[in-house]
């Protein structure tokens, strides 16, 4: 198993898909790196020889990946929120900061849906939440 860049890589994959598994290495940009280390992406990684997996670590250390990739990321999130502009606000409430509807889509932010409203008075005195009124009889 290859590891670059502090992330094993699948035994069984091809390089130009075993690369994109670590973080800041996309489709587009294993093209260049693949070009760069002169290493076929169309071979998979076990048939790799030492030589090629060391080509391909040297020519990703100009890249910023994995760890200070993250890093940075954090970083500028955590700028935008202490200047207080809208992009740093919209992350502090977890919600879209690119502009997406909210109203009936992002889910993906805003989390599991969070019922808002009234409680009927049955199910409030079954849960307890509201004490239950006296009845004559």
């Amino acid at each position: 198993m290859a590891r670059i860049a502090g992330v094993d890589l699948n035994n069984e994959k091809r390089t130009d898909i075993a690369l994109t598994y670590i973080y800041g290495i996309g489709r587009s940009n294993v093209l260049g790196v693949l070009k760069t280390a002169n290493v076929d992406g169309s071979k998979r990684v076990k048939d790799l020889s030492e030589e090629e997996i060391n080509k391909l670590a040297k020519a990703i250390e100009g890249i910023i990946v994995e760890g200070d990739l993250r890093r940075k990321v954090g970083e500028d999130i955590k700028r935008l929120e202490d200047i207080g502009a809208y992009r740093g606000f919209r992350h502090r409430k977890g919600l879209p900061s690119r502009g997406q509807r909210t109203r009936s889509n992002a889910r993906t932010r805003k989390g599991k849906r969070k019922t808002v409203g009234t409680v009927r008075k049955e199910v409030a005195e079954k849960t307890g939440t509201v004490p239950a009124t006296k009845t004559q009889g």
